[in-house]
This record gives structure tokens, C-alpha cells and sequence, in this order.
């Protein structure tokens, strides 16, 4: 509606068809004869890959020269990592493209309607207290990060009461393109360097100020570096990043497991109100992804395939670079990263001691007394009674015990890494994906 708004401005017309891509064109091109077409360069699932390749064929076909723009610091056709950091800053370097004053709209052409998620196939969301999109919001919500709620994002962002304000939020606008990682690069370069000038000249600042812009410098590098891993080897989205890998899990899936993780009744309170915060709001920090990630790979030993596919429906962010490399990273079959097994029981003590957080989700849990919030299941039956949480019956029972769970997975995790042939597999897969700042540290 915004961007509609904002051509119409100019004296032009956003033009909205639904349909299947080489059709549309085909339709919009017997209409106009347009010469050309430019899109933004995406880096998606196979569906979407398979589809540039049906639009590459039709553009071939009838005459049209197509150019995508590159919108983040991935680049196509990449032979080797080395030096990717610097293309990275010289891409985010390079001047904003400014918007025209006047856009000359296609004539005869009708702007269609902005349909319904019924019209799509979607039904209504249920997620009532989801960001809202467009290209305004997010630039407000990126100023309000860089002035005033950054402060103590390095401190605050991992807890998922902090980190609700105190990360930036600008993930979901990114994923939408409603901002660019070049935007919010140069803008936060620009903050930077006031931080920067007030230290000199004496100004009062937070002291805080540099360190949280550092950190959140480096993640937007993150940002892209995760998606190259993808744009290198889209198999990830199906296959395991080591296939020495393979079958560690496929053939142990647990759907009953499968189904409590993903309604958020595993009986581990930090787990179960984090999806259900998710249910609400399509948005959780970057440690409690991680943690249901490590929960539902180990704890319930669950394969990432179908655990990865019923997040990316739900995270409003979703981009599939960073969730499925993110997501094999994190269930440990890369082959290259550290083993993350989190308890969720400490993860309450560390981000949500008071239970501030886990009661607003979990409201069942409302009279249990601190000491058992966080594994509810040791409240003594007559306490249980007294404060009105009966575990089994008000809140479920853990869905295994965390002791045994974590023992046994890092029992099978540790004699898989010692295989011959998965450390050689490791070795192909360092060579491919590992950072390269890493590399350079461990050759030193």
C-alpha cells in the first residue's frame, strides 16, 4: 500500500498480478512489448531458483534484456571465499540509488487490486502482534535502534525480554526488502562516527554506545556471509551441509515429539514460550532460536528438515540463507562448528530469572514460585495443588528428562565427529564455508 502511495507520487503505477511468473510476463509483455526487465537479485529456495531459471528462458525467448540488482553483500558465482570479506565492504561502500522525481507509467496497462490472503491460498494470520511492513516503518525502527534502543543491544540481546526492544527489529523489514543491508550499513557508519566525534569532543554519551555498535556491525556481515553459504550450495536446503552425516537421525523421527515442540508443550518453560511467542508474533532473538533449534535436534533428536520447514513458516524474517545454514550449523551436522547443546533450565536462570517473559506466554505457569519456574515438574505435588499448576494436567510434563537427553546426544555426536571419514568430510566442508578470519587466525 505504502510503495503503491509513493509511485503515485511520482506519476506512477504499481501494476499487482497474481499468477505464475512466465505468464504474467507473457501477459504484461503482448500488452506493453517492453525491452526490459529488471528485478532484485535473490538468493531463495529451490522454488524460487527454479523459477528465475522459467523467467531466464522466457526472457531469451522473446527478445528482453533481464538485469538483476544485487541487494545484499552475496555474490553470484563466487569460486573461492578468500577476500569475500572485502567485496563485502566495497558493496555496502557504494553509493544509495536515489529515487527518480518523475516515473512514467505503462500505458493501457490495468494496476490490479492487492489481494486478500485468501486470494493467495493463505488463510488470515493469527499472529496479531507481528511487526507491520513497509519502507517508513522500517526506517523509523532502524533511527530508533541507532539513537535511543541500541544502547545496550551487545549486553541485552540475548535474553527474550531485552532483546525485544533492545535488538534492532529490522530483520523482518530486510527479509521484505523494505530496507537494504546497505541502508542500514551506512547509516550505522554514520552513527559510528558521531559515537566516535562526541568521545573526542567531551559530549556526554553512553559508554556503552561503541561496543553495542560493533557488535551489530559485525552481524550484519553475518547477515551475508551466511546467505553466501547458501548462494554456494543451495543443497543445504535439503541435504546435510557433511553428508557424512547422513542417516544420523532420518530414521529416528519421533512424531509425537515433533508435534509438542512445535505447539510449544515440551514441559521445558524457556522452549514452549518461546514458540509460542513465535505463534504470536512471527519474532524470537537470535539465542532462543538457537535454543529450540539445539532443543529439537538433540533433546528430541528430531532431523533439522522438518523442524527447519515449520520455522521458516512462522519466522516473519524467514530468509532462507541464513535459516538453513543457521539450522545445520546449530543441529551440529556441519562438521565445523561447536556443539551447542543448551539447558533450557539454565537459560531461564540466565535471560529470564524472574519469569517475567515465560509467564506472559506461558500463563499457566503464573503462581509457580521462582525457584520452580524453571523446571516446574519438581514442584511438590501439594505445592503444585496450592498455586493451581498440576503438572500433566494445567502444564504437560517434560517430554524427556534433560539429563539423559543431553548425555545421550552428546554421547552420539562425540563418537560420529571421531570418524575417519566425517573429519575428512569436515575438512571439504571448512574449505568451502569456514570464515576466512578464522582461517588466518589458526595459520598464525
Amino acid at each position: 500500500m505504502e510503495l503503491r502511495e509513493e509511485l503515485r507520487a511520482r506519476g506512477g503505477e504499481l501494476v499487482v498480478r497474481v499468477g505464475e511468473v512466465p505468464d504474467v510476463l507473457e501477459e504484461l509483455w503482448k500488452g506493453t512489448g517492453f525491452k526490459n526487465l529488471w528485478s532484485h537479485e535473490e538468493t531463495g529456495n529451490f522454488r524460487t531458483f527454479r523459477r528465475d531459471k522459467e523467467v531466464k528462458s522466457w526472457s531469451e525467448g522473446r527478445g528482453v534484456e533481464w538485469q538483476e540488482i544485487p541487494q545484499t553483500g552475496v555474490v553470484r558465482g563466487l569460486k573461492s571465499r578468500d577476500g569475500w570479506s572485502s567485496l563485502w565492504k566495497r558493496r555496502m561502500a557504494q553509493p544509495l540509488t536515489g529515487t527518480p522525481e518523475r516515473i512514467k507509467p505503462a500505458s493501457g496497462v490495468d494496476s490490479g487490486h492487492l489481494p486478500e490472503p485468501r486470494e493467495v491460498g493463505l488463510e488470515e494470520t493469527t499472529k496479531v502482534n507481528a511487526q507491520k511492513g513497509g519502507t517508513k516503518l522500517a526506517w523509523e525502527t532502524m533511527q530508533s535502534f541507532l539513537l535511543e534502543r541500541g544502547v545496550g543491544y551487545r549486553k541485552e540481546m540475548s535474553s527474550p525480554l531485552t532483546g525485544e526492544t533492545s535488538c534492532s527489529r529490522l530483520s523482518p523489514y530486510l527479509a521484505w526488502g523494505n530496507i537494504s543491508v546497505r541502508e542500514v550499513f551506512q547509516s550505522t557508519r554514520d552513527r559510528v562516527m558521531d559515537v566516535r566525534c562526541a568521545k573526542e569532543e567531551g559530549r556526554p554519551l553512553d559508554k556503552r554506545w561503541a561496543q553495542s555498535l560493533s557488535s551489530f556491525e559485525g552481524r550484519l556481515r553475518w547477515h551475508c556471509h551466511f546467505m553466501q553459504k547458501f548462494e554456494d550450495e543451495p543443497e543445504i536446503e535439503f541435504e546435510n551441509m557433511n553428508r557424512a552425516y547422513d542417516g544420523l537421525r532420518e530414521n529416528e523421527f519421533r512424531t509425537d515429539r515433533f508435534e509438542a515442540w512445535c505447539r510449544g508443550e515440551t514441559g521445558y518453560p524457556m522452549v514452549d514460550a518461546c514458540m509460542r511467542a513465535l505463534h504470536q508474533t512471527g519474532w524470537i532473538n537470535f539465542r532462543m532460536r538457537a535454543m529450540l533449534v539445539s532443543f529439537a535436534s538433540y533433546h528430541l533428536w528430531l532431523h533439522w528438515r522438518q523442524t527447519a520447514v515449520f520455522l521458516a513458516r512462522h519466522f516473519l524474517d524467514y530468509e532462507p540463507g541464513i535459516h538453513f545454514s543457521q539450522f545445520q550449523m546449530q543441529s551440529g551436522v556441519t562438521g565445523i562448528n561447536t556443539l551447542r547443546i543448551y539447558s533450557p533450565a539454565k537459560q531461564v536462570a540466565d535471560q529470564d530469572p524472574d519469569g517475567v517473559f515465560l509467564r506472559r506466554f506461558c500463563p499457566e505457569l503464573e503462581g509457580v514460585p521462582k525457584v520452580y519456574l524453571a523446571e516446574p515438574h519438581r514442584m511438590p505435588g501439594v505445592l503444585q495443588h496450592k498455586v493451581g499448576c498440576q503438572i500433566g494436567k494445567d502444564y504437560p510434563r517434560p517430554i524427556v528428562m534433560h539429563r539423559e537427553a543431553y548425555a545421550l546426544a552428546r554421547q552420539r555426536m562425540g563418537e560420529i565427529r571421531k570418524r575417519p571419514e566425517v573429519r575428512a568430510e569436515s575438512f571439504k566442508v571448512q574449505e568451502r564455508h569456514g570464515s576466512r578470519r578464522r582461517a588466518r587466525r589458526r595459520s598464525r
